[in-house]
């Protein structure tokens, strides 16, 4: 099994934040799960991947190269053309996705993995690690979204949330 972990390329204010990223990866090492991210080694990229022991592949565009931030420590990186072609490759390499806390990008790349489990494109698990309560005003959002009709009353159902990494694996193997 491997997992796609999206996260931030930044670290984030708070150690707790580094600490949940060494821990995800730790964790999925610890069950034999592989990481594919987004092979940085900076930012929680670099914690996510610095924790994970054994099988760890980065997809990174082409472009990102120019800024020195590649994981060259790293069981596979490969190297690819653009945005689309990685979320493509990081889809095709793994069996579930995860995001941790980061910005946009993070929430671009999970929201079209989440995306398309909704639309039935796949069914590999989707989940969120909510490090310090990270994830609240976005699932504020979603349940907004679905009071008020934009989202089907059981849009939550197949997203795994949890807020510490072991029981987020453990999860994901189950599922």
């Amino acid at each position: 099994m491997r997992v796609c972990v999206f996260c931030g390329v930044r670290p984030g204010p708070a150690a707790p934040y580094r600490d949940a990223a060494r821990e995800l990866g730790r964790a999925l090492a610890a069950k034999g799960i592989g990481l594919v991210y987004g092979g940085a080694r900076v930012g929680l990229m670099g914690e996510v991947a610095d924790g994970a022991l054994g099988e760890v592949i980065g997809v990174m565009p082409r472009y990102l190269q120019e800024y020195d931030i590649r994981h060259d420590g790293l069981s596979q990186l490969h190297i690819v053309d653009g945005m689309h072609e990685r979320k493509a490759m990081m889809a095709d390499l793994s069996d579930a996705f995860v995001a941790l806390p980061g910005g946009i990008g993070t929430l671009e790349e999970f929201f079209e993995a989440w995306t398309w489990l909704r639309q039935g494109l796949h069914s590999k698990p989707c989940a969120l690690l909510n490090v310090l309560g990270f994830y609240d005003g976005l699932l504020g959002y979603v349940d907004r979204a679905i009071a008020d009709g934009f989202m089907g009353p059981g849009s939550l159902d197949n997203l795994i949330l949890a807020t510490d990494a072991g029981e987020l694996v453990d999860a994901l193997v189950a599922s």
